[in-house]
């Protein structure tokens, strides 16, 4: 069974960077899209990130764009997030997700069927 585990996750004051690293298990990760996603507590989970299976293909929420690196190394079955010029409005737990039934990228929640415990991240002003 496939599993994903995030790390990387802490509290950064506003203006700072974070990595965030997601590892999977499992002998398949080469071949579905990865994405992120972020929830804030009493809000719906929202998209973050997402990349192809081979990372040819990335997109970014217009909220993160421009200051969010998604990438992925198929040889160590890892998706990380680079987060720079952090806000406040970026605190959220962050969940990294697989599209296991797909190789292209989607910014679409649905489209997930494989996720990972969650890592908070917390920006103080």
């Amino acid at each position: 069974q496939v599993q994903l585990v995030e790390s990387g996750g802490r509290s950064v004051q506003a203006g700072g960077s974070l990595r965030l690293s997601c590892v999977a298990s499992g002998r398949t990760f080469s071949t579905y899209a990865m994405g992120w996603f972020r929830q804030i507590v009493g809000k719906e989970r929202e998209f973050v990130a997402t990349i192809s299976w081979n990372g040819g293909n990335t997109y970014y929420a217009d909220s993160v764009k421009g200051r969010f690196t998604i990438s992925r190394d198929n040889a160590k079955n890892t998706v990380s997030l680079q987060m720079n010029s952090l806000k406040p409005e970026d605190t959220a737990v962050y969940y990294c997700a697989g599209r296991t039934g797909s190789r292209l990228s989607s910014p679409k929640l649905p489209d997930y069927d494989l996720w990972g415990q969650g890592t908070q991240v917390t920006v103080s002003s």
